[in-house]
């Protein structure tokens, strides 16, 4: 059976991300290792630490039930809010066989204006896939 650690925040529930976890499924068993990284938001120049962690929380949940309802098996957790850090925290008790990183769209993703895919790449040694989402997705209610 392969296992990924799928790297997400706000775009979990992309399209590509679940075209690409579609994709996985057909290479036969697959189980998924889900970090999301406690990104805050800003609020001008502050940002609340336990509300990044709900937040993170909530979108892990949903997440979860999404992909167990779909026949996978997943577990997941909310990491640091440095996405490097957390997938490297999260490989210590989880190795897995890829990493699937889970961006927002060039222009407003912090993570790809930080370079973290490269910056990832260089530091664990599992292969690194990087997903992006055509667009910002947006939580329906």
């Amino acid at each position: 059976m392969r296992s990924y650690m799928v790297v997400g925040n706000q775009t979990l529930t992309s399209p590509e991300l679940a075209t690409a976890i579609g994709d996985l499924m057909a290479g036969g068993p697959t189980e998924l290792h889900v970090v999301v990284p406690a990104t805050p938001a800003q609020k001008g120049f502050t940002w609340d630490e336990n509300e990044a962690i709900a937040v993170a929380r909530e979108r892990l949940d949903e997440f979860l039930q999404r992909l167990k309802a779909m026949g996978l098996k997943a577990t997941g957790e909310v990491g640091s809010r440095d996405p490097i850090e957390a997938v490297q925290d999260a490989l210590r008790s989880h190795p897995v066989d890829e990493v699937i990183l889970s961006t927002l769209p060039s222009g407003i993703s912090r993570w790809l204006g930080q370079d973290v895919p490269t910056r990832l790449r260089g530091s664990v040694a599992v292969p690194v896939t990087v997903v992006t989402a055509a667009r910002e997705v947006v939580k329906s209610s």
